[in-house]
């Protein structure tokens, strides 16, 4: 009997498991701590708009970096020191979030994990293409890539549970620190597997026309910093006011042009055997941006709707179970402050015209329902149970775990009929399938009356539910796309092309998130969002023929 998988993916796939443990713990309480009013609530008392704006940023550069660092990996450094390297860095901030308070030592830590992610996350995933390249496992490799992004939601749910425990029993430093303690459990596990990757871990021979460092140093990196400082001086110097809303968002704007031009430079000097493979890659990185633009609202528009306007009471039956365990947060009704409010949950003001975020009171009491206000009214002396918001993380990684299966289990049927679809098919099928999530928010909202009342947890889980399989469609497909397609001499280099596509898409979610409160009715904001990928699909559909042709030609 064959064996399908090379034995280097369980050592993989539990190296990427605690990373991604480690940077979703993060980013599933990211906001939530930004938000958090200071004082004996312990955040940093950041409004809301500001906060999401800031997540933005950090998430895209999370994925900017990764275009350097593989090249820097497939060049100079090699897979292995790449991932020991990015490893470590990432440990590092982590740690250092849950320990510094002080704004400069914080953004320090994050650039930390920003730096540290740019050598690991495109160098994890070209070394398993690598091991997929290898006979008898080539047929296997979009399988390969589904389990592999199958341990990283494994990470990925498994960590809001360990940060809903850790905040509330010991606090949000805590928290933070966990995730530096995933990370370095995940480089244990990498050591023991070395043995089955080492040989796969080869970096490239140079070839005629290859990039050089000093190229991508002095025509990208130094031109990126340039632009960054231009954007974020010259338009309010200039204009008197930022171009794209605030003058980070200038800034990295601004900087993205030199990378971009760059990628767009390697398809024009390509050689005519690599032009069509570049060429399709350029225009998957491009339609999948608008994907992580709304995908990436997980932690910013969503985490607020699970936040404000989802009912998050515990059940009597779980309750003392679950507070025992320290995974619900303990609130109190009666300390309530009747709030002043103009529908905007940020605006909220006490009787002093203080907003609550300045006062730290609580404001998840605003918008319950009448019948609910009563029983909390007649029960005021009893302690009240919420699910922790970050609990909420968790359904998109659970449904990627129950889903996966069943989807890699339609495509091995498919192909066993010969009807399998391309990858790219595949990619169009995901952004299709996710736009219909957000018609299902709009649904949230007219069952809410547009935030008057809060909404059961089955709208979300049901949304995440159906952006999941648009998820499976297309991201796991992505980075096996990138791997199928990249020539040989850039497969790190394109895969960084692939996360510089989501840095920008990142961004753009934080940008769409800040703003929310621009929208009266709700329903309209998840409805832009739904133009954006019917747009995307579009677009994806109009190019789906080329990019069918070149995977035939290619030999995929």
């Amino acid at each position: 009997m064959k064996t399908k998988h090379p034995k280097g993916l369980p050592f993989l796939f539990f190296t990427e498991m605690w990373e991604r443990f480690g940077y979703y713990l993060i980013l599933g309480i990211f906001v939530l701590y930004l938000i958090e009013p200071q004082g004996v609530a312990g955040g940093l008392g950041i409004p809301d708009k500001d906060a999401d704006d800031i997540f933005g940023t950090f998430i895209a550069l999370t994925y900017l970096t990764p275009f350097l660092g593989g090249f820097l990996a497939d060049r100079v450094l090699g897979y292995i020191k790449s991932i020991y390297l990015g490893g470590v860095l990432m440990a590092a901030g982590y740690i250092g979030v849950g320990v510094f308070k002080d704004l400069p030592l914080f953004y320090g830590s994050l650039a930390l994990i920003i730096i540290g992610n740019g050598f690991f996350k495109p160098t994890i995933s070209t070394l398993l293409g690598n091991l997929y390249s290898e006979e008898p496992y080539k047929a296997n490799k979009d399988s390969g890539y589904n389990i592999f992004y199958m341990g990283i939601n494994i990470g990925a749910f498994i960590c809001n549970i360990i940060a809903a425990f850790m905040r509330n029993k010991f606090g949000w430093g805590e928290a933070f620190i966990t995730a530096g303690v995933g990370m370095l459990l995940g480089l244990v596990i990498f050591t023991i597997g070395l043995k089955h990757y080492r040989h796969a871990a080869i970096m490239k021979p140079s070839q005629e026309g290859d990039t050089k460092l000093s190229e991508i140093l002095m025509k990208v990196f130094v031109p990126a910093i340039i632009a960054g400082v231009i954007g974020w001086f010259v338009p309010t110097m200039v204009l008197g006011t930022n171009i794209f809303g605030s003058t980070n968002t200038d800034a990295f704007i601004f900087a993205c042009v030199p990378v971009i031009y760059f990628y767009v430079s390697l398809y024009f000097k390509s050689n005519p055997l690599e032009k069509p493979a570049i060429g399709a890659l350029l225009s998957i990185f491009l339609i999948s941006m608008f994907f992580w633009a709304v995908f990436k609202q997980n932690g910013t528009a969503l985490t607020r709707w699970a936040n404000y306007y989802t009912d998050r009471s515990v059940s009597e039956s779980v309750e003392k179970p679950l507070a025992s365990l320290y995974l619900v947060e303990e609130k109190s009704y009666a300390d309530k402050e009747t709030p002043i409010f103009d529908e905007q949950f940020r605006s909220q003001k006490d009787a002093e015209g203080k907003t609550l975020k300045e006062t730290g009171k609580d404001i998840y009491f605003r918008n319950v329902s009448s019948e609910k206000k009563s029983e909390l009214e007649s029960n005021s002396d009893k302690p009240v149970f919420l699910y922790n918001t970050e609990l909420f993380q968790s359904i998109n990684p659970f449904w990627v775990i129950a889903l996966t299966p069943i989807i890699v289990g339609v495509w091995a049927m498919l192909r066993k009929r010969g009807k399998e679809p391309l990858t790219p098919s595949k990619i169009v099928l995901g952004l299709f399938i996710t736009s219909l999530s957000c018609l299902v928010m709009v649904g949230a909202v007219y069952a809410g009356n547009n935030g008057a009342e809060k909404v059961s947890a089955l709208w979300l889980i049901a949304g995440y539910g159906v952006v999941t399989i648009g998820e499976l469609c297309l991201s796991p497909m992505g980075l096996s796309f990138v791997s199928k397609l990249s020539p040989a001499r850039l497969t790190a280099l394109m895969m960084g092309g692939f996360f510089l596509a989501n840095s920008v898409g990142n961004k753009l979610s934080g940008i769409l998130a800040s703003t929310w409160y621009n929208y009266e009715n709700k329903a309209n904001y998840f409805l832009v969002n739904f133009g954006l990928l019917i747009f995307a699909t579009l677009l994806g559909l109009s190019m789906l023929k080329r990019l069918n042709k070149i995977m035939k030609e290619s030999g995929h």
